[in-house]
């Protein structure tokens, strides 16, 4: 079997580091845990598993430069496509799909996300690998990779999944939205849910067999990207037309054949601030820090600083302090998930 194509979607706003994340600037242009960004990781993670030049980044417009300047001596010119209107997962997979099949119309493709973290880049290859085999044997079949919870997390969907057809590859039930925090519990407990991380592989004529019976506005829109002589002209003048839908939606939920593959690696998608306490230094008092920091009667705290200035914490607990050159932010540690509602109140330059 030839390598299988990947694509990174790269065109999420990040909204939730701010306001070390901007617009042209979001969570996969970051360096939270390395001196890489998390993008360049979820290309180094892909090791031998494919070549470079079958890489494709789906990015938008605002980020489009950045992510030429980052990656541009890495891949050719036309693997780096900026959307010119968000419109969700499923037309951006579409096109991803449409960029694909122009080159190889029976190809295998991967879908991963740019923004999560995952170590053990060995068992990750190795289940992808997996994936693309499961496809090879069932030309139908759409894959996606489940992860075992470790807690009952509200804030993820979920794959129920049913009999194994192989080692470690089951067939999916359904698909559950993100449920209350009750139901993640009850989820937790019955063992047959996994996390949906948002990574599928899947046969150029399977998914497209697909958009065809679910989507065919989608559908409509790869085939003529595919088979135009200026795909150019048919993104700029269709896409922003496409309905703004997510894949599961659009697809998984209701795609004729769909298996799982139960991930043997750690991952972590780093949704917010919260998450990346558990990769810093922490002090004696459960103080989080990506530096030095002097903390007296202070316990609790996330403290990032992308600044050379010093930061001091007397008596507080329990707050979220992420400081850069231009800004500031103070907030409840429980209230870090709502920072995205203060985007609209800063000044354009802050965005």
């Amino acid at each position: 079997m030839s390598q299988p194509f990947v694509l990174i979607l790269a065109g999420g706003t990040g909204e939730r580091f701010w306001p070390l994340s901007r617009r042209n600037r979001p969570k996969q242009l970051l360096r939270l845990f390395s001196d890489q960004t998390l993008l360049e990781e979820t290309m180094r993670r892909l090791g031998d598993l494919t070549s470079l030049d079958r890489v494709l980044i789906l990015t938008n417009t605002e980020q489009e430069d950045a992510v030429r300047t980052l990656l541009g001596e890495r891949l050719p010119a036309e693997n780096i496509v900026a959307e010119p209107a968000k419109r969700d997962t499923a037309p951006a997979i579409a096109l991803g799909v449409a960029w694909v099949a122009r080159r190889d119309p029976a190809a295998t493709m991967i879908v991963l996300p740019a923004d999560h973290i995952i170590r053990d880049a060995a068992a990750f290859q190795a289940d992808l690998r997996a994936a693309c085999e499961a496809v090879r044997l069932d030309s139908s079949a759409l894959v996606t990779v489940g992860v075992k919870p470790t807690w009952a997390c509200p804030g993820f969907g979920y794959i129920e999944f049913g009999e194994a057809v192989r080692e470690r590859i089951f067939r999916v039930r359904r698909f559950r939205e993100k449920p209350a925090p009750d139901l993640a519990q009850q989820f937790l407990e019955e063992g047959c849910f996994r996390w949906n991380a948002g990574m599928f592989v899947w046969s150029i004529p399977a998914i497209l067999r697909e958009l065809h019976r679910q989507a065919p506005e989608l559908a409509d829109f790869a085939t003529a990207y595919a088979r135009s002589a200026d795909p150019a002209a048919v993104l700029a003048s269709k896409f922003s037309k496409l309905p703004k839908i997510s894949i599961d939606y659009a697809v998984m939920e209701k795609a004729t054949t769909t298996l799982m593959v139960e991930a043997s690696f750690d991952w972590d998608d780093v949704g917010g601030w919260p998450a990346i306490s558990g990769y810093l230094p922490v002090d004696a008092h459960d103080n989080a820090s990506n530096r030095p920091i002097v903390a007296l009667e202070a316990s609790h705290n996330l403290v990032y600083s992308d600044s050379a200035k010093n930061i001091t914490l007397l008596g507080v607990s329990d707050l979220l302090i992420v400081q850069t050159d231009d800004a500031l932010l103070i907030c409840p540690r429980d209230r870090a998930e709502h920072i995205k509602q203060l985007i609209p109140h800063l000044p354009p330059e802050l965005h």
